[in-house]
């Protein structure tokens, strides 16, 4: 009987934010707890190749923030097994895994917070943390994880949306009366503010336009709102936590992704929050909702805007939120008590759980060991 589980960490991906997925891997892996788990590394190249990764070197090497300067060698899609008689990731040739226990997909952006490599590990028969298919694909279409909050009756910020062959439709006028100036311009399936653009006059409006579209076929004009940005991480399955919120105090012109992973002064976290405790109560209750009603399992960060009156609002929510250095997520639980590496240990184990439930249901044959 083996001692240790196998814990695969997938992560790099085809997104802009492959080299914060890097960065959250190495920060996953130095916080995981080597009693208990051992770590497996497949990169995935921003060119779409999956390659086995060296856990020294990514741990060794602060300055290999792609997939591409962890590995020597190149395997492609082809030469992976997705899944076997056995319900394991396997290389066709070698041993680099002989059987996986459990995946952490630390896949921020498209093509891997947005469902697709969780339906790849649902088929797999792979437990792994974080949201499922439907989940995760809510939460990453900020159009469409508007409109459920809506009809949940969660307070979201007004705004459009448009299609790219809209993009002839959508009237500087018409916007200005509706939602007033400036306006955010964003992609609808996006993270860490890629492609976002605040628009303060019509002279601005095509080129953010051009950016968003840039990003995604769909995208969205939001209301311009003068608040503060707080953030609350969520943590469970059916009967979820909220940590204490924090303060995201942005000393750009908006929490930008230069802001956010570039830029070191571009933006100061303050844990706990400053707000008044019923507010911050408030806040920890509408995370809770959120979560809920955007169908998330596992983790999930929600992002809110506080007007100077008291407002609340919900920004969006990231079931793949990061793990790097300067993230809020395991920051805002090291605040509420949870070291970082009880928190990775945490995870794993709720997805053990919700594979040991959905292993149980009749809909469902599972592959023989």
């Amino acid at each position: 009987m083996k001692s240790k589980k196998n814990v695969l960490i997938i992560f790099g991906g085809r997104s802009v934010e492959h080299e914060v997925s890097v960065k959250s891997a190495r920060n996953v892996v130095q916080a995981l707890d080597k009693t208990k788990y051992k770590p497996l590394l497949v990169g995935i190249t921003q060119d779409g190749h999956w390659l086995p990764c060296d856990v020294d070197r990514l741990l060794s090497d602060g300055n290999a923030d792609t997939v591409a300067k962890l590995s020597d060698g190149t395997v492609t899609n082809s030469d992976i097994m997705p899944y076997t008689a056995t319900g394991a990731l396997q290389l066709k040739e070698g041993s680099l895994i002989d059987t996986i226990d459990v995946v952490f997909p630390i896949l921020h952006g498209p093509m891997g917070e947005d469902g697709t490599i969780q339906g790849l590990l649902t088929l797999a028969q792979l437990p792994f943390v974080g949201a499922d298919v439907l989940g995760s694909a809510v939460g990453m279409d900020k159009d469409v994880a508007k409109r459920l909050l809506h009809e949940a009756g969660l307070p979201i910020v007004p705004h459009q949306t448009y299609h790219a062959h809209q993009r002839e439709e959508i009237s500087f006028n018409a916007i200005k009366n509706e939602l007033g100036l400036p306006f955010f311009v964003k992609p609808a399936n996006a993270g860490s503010s890629v492609g976002v653009s605040k628009v303060r006059d019509e002279a601005n409006l095509a080129t953010a336009l051009d950016e968003a579209f840039r990003y995604d076929t769909k995208i969205l004009i939001e209301e311009y709102i003068p608040c503060r940005e707080v953030e609350c991480a969520v943590l469970g399955n059916e009967d979820p936590i909220a940590s204490i919120p924090g303060d995201i105090v942005v000393k750009a012109d908006f929490y930008s992704y230069e802001a956010k992973y570039l830029d070191e002064n571009g933006a100061v976290l303050s844990i706990p929050t400053t707000i008044p405790k019923d507010l911050s109560q408030k806040v920890q209750e509408l995370a809770i909702r959120a979560f809920k009603v955007l169908c998330c399992k596992g983790m999930a960060r929600v992002d809110f805007f506080v007007t100077d009156n008291n407002r609340l609002f919900i920004n969006e929510i990231n079931t793949i939120p990061g793990f790097t250095s300067s993230s809020m997520y395991p920051k805002l639980w090291e605040h509420s008590g949870i070291s970082y590496t009880d928190l990775i240990s945490k995870l794993l184990d709720l997805a053990l759980e919700r594979f040991e439930q959905q292993k149980k249901l009749s809909s469902i044959r599972t592959i023989a060991s």
